[in-house]
């Protein structure tokens, strides 16, 4: 009896061969069309670790911080915020960024609405809400007043963040978190 190794190698039939390109060209092409659906389903990731952003334009560009601090005091500057909301930062009569930045939607149903310099007031257009220069609700049909942003100096930009301490307004937790 000699134990010697077989010297037929073994071949991979026409069939298999198929089958195995077949199911290649299928997991090739389920992974080339499923990847950019599913890349469309996350949302991207912009900011850091805390939510934070760096204020942008509408075009997305961002803003230095000297462009907002050159207009005179009293402005409200119009920015992409946190998740490119439009937020209205003031400039304070210091010359100084307000520490709060108002979201610019209106707490009935969400429209965005113009700074009345006139009136020295927020006014919806679609329903009529007011709200006065910290965002509280002055008429209605808006329940509750604005939400607020944290407004900070970094370097020679903005820090959007989302304001998550008391607000200031009604000494309450904010009801947006």
């Amino acid at each position: 009896m000699h134990n010697t190794l077989p010297l037929e190698s073994p071949s991979i039939s026409r069939r298999q061969l198929l089958n195995f390109l077949t199911g290649a060209v299928v997991a090739t092409t389920a992974t080339s069309v499923l990847y950019p659906v599913t890349k469309f389903f996350i949302a991207p990731t912009e900011g850091s670790e805390d939510g934070s952003i760096l204020a942008k334009d509408i075009h997305g560009n961002l803003i230095p911080a000297k462009q907002i601090l050159a207009e005179p005091p009293g402005t409200r500057a119009l920015v992409a915020g946190l998740a490119a909301e439009p937020t209205y930062l003031t400039i304070q009569s210091d010359g100084t960024l307000h520490p709060w930045g108002i979201l610019d939607n209106c707490t009935h149903l969400g429209c965005t609405f113009p700074w009345n310099p006139n009136d020295n007031q927020f006014q919806c257009p679609c329903h009529g809400s007011r709200y006065d220069p910290d965002g509280r609700v002055v008429r209605g049909p808006a329940p509750l007043p604005l939400k607020l942003v944290s407004v900070n100096l970094e370097e020679e930009y903005i820090r959007i963040s989302p304001w998550t301490e008391i607000d200031p307004r009604t000494g309450e937790k904010p009801w947006w978190v």
